[in-house]
């Protein structure tokens, strides 16, 4: 199959020859005749580059627009053509006059915007959710879809000259980066938008539809233009970067595991790096934070808004079969999604981001990314914020600008320009400074047991006491099961210190061990991690700043180039959930499979809370609290399980920055 090549400059090869001084003396002659060649520095356009940074001396306004359907290397939707990808790019007029760039690719599911969903029950009976029931529930928006990804942007008609100058392009990459000499692209995921194929939920398929636009812009894919006229990528470089927010910001981790030439840097915020963990934790259905009852194929449903969508009902009609919400098990089907089995192909640059508060994509994503980064030395760098599923831009403009400029203009244009000889990390505090340091967790972190004694958490083992609760989970929020630890409540289990001596920093994986039995309906036991103290707190979201906006790049008709400061949004309470963990008992052993489970029979439990950094301060009283049920993430079954746990034997393990 013929594959368009990229076009360059002619250049001529001079050959050495055996001929004698003559004939040289004769080419050197004739050569000393012909005018000099004139000089092609000023004629040619060229990257401005001052201090070992791109600067913007090219017109965003105007940019060609360009749209290209690009051919995967699948067939997901058994039509017996290969799938394509719609791409639509912006970059520099003067790649027309032979400018090469390199292109920043944002891959996402939600340009043609969403479908509505109904979802799955999580009040369950005692057999659970009937294999292959479609679901039931409220229509929502899944949990993946930020405010920034519901933006739908306009498909424009025309031909690949079609100038950009008055469509405005969602995000701040076009303002800030085309001026400096990148290109711009959007990709619609395979079957969204203009791209054939099916959504899959994170499936091989997505990957490498993704994968085929940095193909395209090296030359080893094809590609036509809106009129079906085959068309190339003359002006890149090859040379391409991919950043996103939530599924845009999974997929380039996605694309880096499949080691494609070309990837040389992702931006992954508040992405997944495995989709067992995004639906399924501890051999338990666990839902995303505020999306109970979402899984693989809701998600797909909602994105599905290609064309001919019945061609696909197969497809997710086999996702709601394969996902398994009955067992919860580590199945083929996650497995074939979980990119951390591949971290060691990963050539890109990465810099992570996530926000501490994150329970939508919880952190754990971000945690086992970077310790499988630093496992096979990929080069890295982490951004941990205190807000949850947002864009991090506005919150800390200037210093995010900066990095990922430096980011780029290093990986993308072989600048030295310092990205790596910075500190790799940057961590918010609870006073919302930024702290610098090498490493996550800090070097210096040491493990620290605390024993789950009758008279709460000490450095030591106390008298083994059996303690039991009984589950209300399915109505009661744990938000209110944890509240007032002092008061004894018969529907949950709460060991604290006393007031601590001094500022305590959890940064890491708490990890929870537990002699425990469950007598009843519900297989979960969830532990919860308690700050408790009055206090001012970052929660999840963020406030926009109107009396503080700040233009970053250039602006078009309908987009300014400006944007608004944003601050956390903060609330003031007794206490604060800072970690959770859960484990399906019946997966003790294994996530891959069940055990069988003797009902009131204790068994040693362990498992993993979310990765987190946070400080417990002076004077506040730390607290771990066991129940089943989580109201807000696991199935609920009926109510009245018993849950007994040995005290004096059972412990939780905190990582403690020295």
């Amino acid at each position: 199959m013929a594959r368009p090549t990229r076009t360059g400059k002619a250049h001529t090869a001079r050959a050495r020859t055996a001929y004698g001084w003559g004939t040289a003396l004769l080419a050197v002659s004739l050569l000393a005749a012909l005018p000099a060649p004139a000089a092609r520095a000023a004629d040619e356009p060229a990257l401005s580059i001052v201090g070992n940074r791109t600067q913007p001396v090219f017109s965003r306004a105007d940019a060609v627009h360009q749209q290209v359907d690009v051919e995967t290397e699948v067939d997901s939707d058994g039509d017996g053509r290969r799938d394509t990808v719609r791409m639509r790019i912006l970059r520099p007029k003067e790649t027309d006059a032979g400018l090469k760039v390199a292109t920043i690719v944002e891959a996402s599911p939600y340009w043609a915007g969403g479908n509505d969903v109904r979802y799955h029950d999580v009040d369950v009976d005692v057999d659970g959710l009937p294999a292959g029931r479609r679901p039931a529930g409220g229509e929502r928006v899944p949990g993946l879809v930020t405010p920034y990804e519901e933006q739908e942007l306009e498909q424009e008609q025309g031909n690949s000259g079609l100038t950009a100058a008055s469509a405005p392009w969602p995000g701040y990459t076009d303002n800030y980066f085309l001026p400096r000499g990148y290109a711009v692209a959007q990709v619609d995921s395979l079957g969204t938008g203009g791209s054939t194929g099916c959504p899959t939920s994170g499936g091989r398929n997505e990957t490498l539809g993704a994968k085929a636009a940095v193909d395209w812009l090296n030359g080893r894919a094809r590609g036509w233009d809106p009129q079906g006229r085959p068309v190339g990528a003359a002006w890149s470089t090859g040379d391409t970067a991919m950043m996103g927010i939530s599924y845009n910001g999974t997929l380039p981790t996605a694309v880096a595991t499949t080691g494609v030439e070309g990837l040389k840097a992702i931006v992954p915020i508040s992405g997944i790096s495995s989709w067992y963990d995004y639906y399924r934790a501890g051999g338990g259905v666990v839902a995303p934070g505020g999306y109970q009852g979402e899984d693989a194929d809701i998600l797909a449903e909602y994105v599905h808004t290609r064309a001919d969508r019945e061609v696909c009902r197969p497809v997710i009609d086999r996702l709601t079969r394969e996902q398994d919400r009955v067992t919860g098990d580590f199945t083929p089907f996650w497995q074939e999604r979980d990119y951390l089995r591949d971290a060691d192909r990963i050539k890109a640059g990465v810099f992570l981001v996530h926000g501490g508060n994150d329970w939508n994509v919880r952190t754990g994503h971000f945690g086992q990314l970077w310790e499988a980064l630093k496992k096979h030395d990929v080069p890295r760098k982490l951004w941990l914020h205190q807000a949850g599923h947002v864009n991090p831009m506005p919150l800390r403009m200037e210093e995010w600008l900066d990095r990922l400029h430096l980011w780029f203009d290093h990986w993308l244009y072989g600048l030295d320009n310092g990205a790596l000889a910075e500190p790799a990390v940057e961590v918010e505090q609870s006073d919302f400074s930024w702290r610098r340091q090498s490493d996550w967790p800090a070097r210096g972190t040491r493990d620290v047991r605390l024993w789950l004694n009758e008279g709460g958490l000490a450095p030591l083992p106390g008298k083994p006491v059996r303690q039991t609760a009984t589950d209300r989970g399915r109505t009661v929020p744990a938000e209110q099961l944890v509240a007032d630890p002092g008061t004894p409540r018969p529907d949950r289990l709460a060991y604290t210190t006393g007031p601590l001596p001094a500022d305590l920093r959890v940064n890491g994986v708490p990890e929870l061990s537990v002699r425990a039995s469950l007598d009843g309906s519900s297989p979960y036991v969830t532990a919860l991690l308690v700050d408790y103290g009055t206090d001012t707190r970052a929660t999840a979201g963020t406030v926009t700043d109107t009396s503080r906006q700040v233009c970053y790049g250039e602006g078009v008709p309908g987009d300014t180039g400006c944007a608004y400061r944003t601050r956390h949004r903060t609330e003031t309470a007794d206490f604060k959930i800072v970690s959770r963990g859960w484990l399906d008992i019946r997966n003790r052993h294994s996530i891959e499979r069940q055990s069988r489970v003797v009902e009131g029979r204790e068994y040693r439990l362990e498992w993993a809370m979310q990765p987190q950094d946070h400080v417990f301060k002076k004077g506040h009283r730390l607290g771990v609290v066991l129940i089943s049920t989580d109201h807000a993430h696991t199935l609920r079954h009926p109510a009245g399980t018993e849950l007994a746990v040995r005290a004096g034997v059972s412990s939780v393990t905190l990582p403690v920055a020295g």
